[in-house]
């Protein structure tokens, strides 16, 4: 499980996350929305340990470990992977060489993982060198199918792909959470007994809602002004945004409560 308990994050001088409480068990995803510059990306990249997002209170729990300033190989190790929205270009370094680091002392079947995402033409390219944002995202996949991770962060994983590419992207996503059978279940009965063989935990960056079309999320998140709210159904929250906005859902959510 993952437990984020009253969580604040500055980044140089300006406070970018207040009294953030969040927890995912295994086998859930849960999905944030929010405007640009209220604090989504900060809070994944907080999770995921990077050192200039300063932790000046609160506490982040994984698998029972206090993570709260542990470096970011360690929580890798652990078992957190991110998918960025904007990974670095590396050059230099291959894509093969880079999916036999993530896996570790695995040796996994490199061309077969990658023909499973339409990537195999791009092992040998420098790590997302000259690559669209579709076959960036598909490099970012297969790092995190090499990876295993139990905790997946994806910062906006529809960003940049075309139409051609988002199907690719949103199933593999679904299937790397375990999630790729939920929508196609038959009853509710099937789901239940699904999500119990489940382990995988997913937090998932969207604007759009399209990943929505290719896994069930199980809880929604608004991030507004560095604070979180309206913890509900991700697709009712997305409903609401599109009719009425952010700002109207958060205080919404805040008279009720």
């Amino acid at each position: 499980m993952l437990v984020v308990e009253d969580l604040a994050v500055e980044l140089g001088d300006r406070l970018l996350l207040k009294h953030i409480d969040l927890e995912i068990p295994p086998g859930e995803t849960h999905i944030l929305f929010g405007p640009n510059g209220s604090g989504k990306t900060s809070l994944l990249m907080t999770i995921m340990g990077y050192p200039q997002y300063k932790v000046v209170g609160g506490k982040i729990t994984f698998k029972g470990v206090d993570i709260t300033h542990a470096p970011i190989d360690e929580r890798a190790r652990l078992g957190i992977g991110m998918s960025f929205q904007r990974p670095p270009t590396i050059h230099g370094l291959k894509t093969r060489q880079m999916i036999s680091l993530c896996a570790g002392g695995d040796q996994p079947d490199l061309e077969e993982m990658a023909e499973r995402v339409n990537f195999a033409a791009f092992l040998d390219r420098d790590v997302n060198a000259g690559l669209s944002g579709g076959e960036i995202k598909r490099s970012e996949l297969l790092q995190l199918m090499a990876q295993k991770p139990d905790l997946l962060l994806f910062d906006e994983p529809e960003s940049g792909v075309d139409m051609e590419n988002i199907a690719l992207v949103g199933h593999t996503i679904a299937e790397l959470l375990q999630k790729d059978g939920d929508l196609a279940l038959p009853g509710a009965r099937t789901i239940r007994q699904s999500r119990k063989a489940r382990t995988k935990m997913g937090l998932i960056i969207t604007h759009t809602g399209y990943i929505l079309d290719y896994l069930e999320a199980d809880k929604g998140y608004v991030l507004y002004d560095g604070v979180l709210s309206c913890g509900n159904n991700p697709r009712e929250i997305l409903h609401c945004v599109g009719q009425f906005g952010y700002e109207e859902c958060v205080r919404c959510t805040l008279e009720n409560n």
